[in-house]
């Protein structure tokens, strides 16, 4: 059977929120939250990858696993590789699931949703896109696009570009692309050992490396975009959905509100 691993790599460096992984969130650090999320996946071993030890013995106190890797990766995916490896395993069909560790609300389908395009042969790198419904998000260079094309099943799309502007042009839906990436082993293994690209510089979008060298991505549309905490106002939005669901949980059975 193919294996499946799930790192969650997780850097203290953050320009907009230093000390990220650790911030609070409902009574436990966030970087614990994305690793329960992503084990009540049930897709795989998961792993937290990181270079800080606070983090290690953060996710190692809720019951978790985490491996420490060197300090000087450029990228979060030279980190998920480095801990695919110690992991162990050269299975080719082995995937290797990135899941970013600022998504403290992830819906745990979301994580079988990525992996799923990968049961078609041919796409090497499986990730999420969700249709965009608010105006102001097409034009936000913050908000990622993907421009893809029925891959045949209906359920797959494949992706033909990756852009910060709004694309494609005339009357349609535009896709928000989700960072979340499911890579067959050999085929991290190859984006990583790639040169960073020219669009890649262009438009400071990682996996366009792996368009431009042929690679092939496969997009699986869900209904809903997880809450990425990336300044302080994001995290104000995590703590007050956190503080509603507790609310929720402990309001007496009928109770109306």
């Amino acid at each position: 059977m193919t294996r499946s691993l799930i790192i969650i790599p997780a850097r203290m460096q953050a320009s907009r929120l230093p000390g990220k992984p650790l911030v609070e969130i409902g009574g436990e650090p966030m970087i614990v939250h994305v690793w329960r999320r992503a084990v009540a996946a049930n897709a795989g071993d998961v792993f937290v990858a990181t270079d800080d030890q606070a983090i290690a013995d953060a996710v190692r106190a809720a019951g978790g696993q985490a491996i420490m890797t060197r300090a000087d990766h450029p990228s979060g995916s030279d980190r998920v590789y480095e801990a695919a490896c110690q992991v162990g395993g050269d299975d080719p069909t082995d995937i290797i699931v990135n899941i970013q560790g600022d998504l403290p609300t992830l819906d745990p389908a979301l994580v079988r949703a990525c992996v799923a395009p990968l049961e078609h042969p041919e796409i090497d790198i499986a990730t999420l896109a969700a249709e965009i419904d608010d105006a102001g998000e097409v034009i936000d260079p913050h908000v990622v696009k993907v421009v893809a094309t029925p891959a045949g099943d209906g359920a797959t799309l494949r992706a033909l570009y990756f852009t910060r502007a709004a694309a494609p042009a005339g009357y349609g839906p535009f896709l928000h692309h989700i960072g979340m990436y499911a890579y067959r082993r050999e085929a991290l293994a190859r984006f990583v050992s790639l040169p960073t690209s020219t669009l890649e510089k262009r438009e400071r979008l990682e996996q366009l490396r792996a368009l431009e060298a042929g690679m092939k991505f496969g997009v699986r549309v869900v209904d809903s975009v997880p809450l990425g905490v990336d300044t302080p106002a994001d995290l104000d939005r995590a703590r007050a959905i956190f503080a509603a669901q507790q609310t929720a949980a402990h309001a007496p059975v009928g109770a109306q509100g």
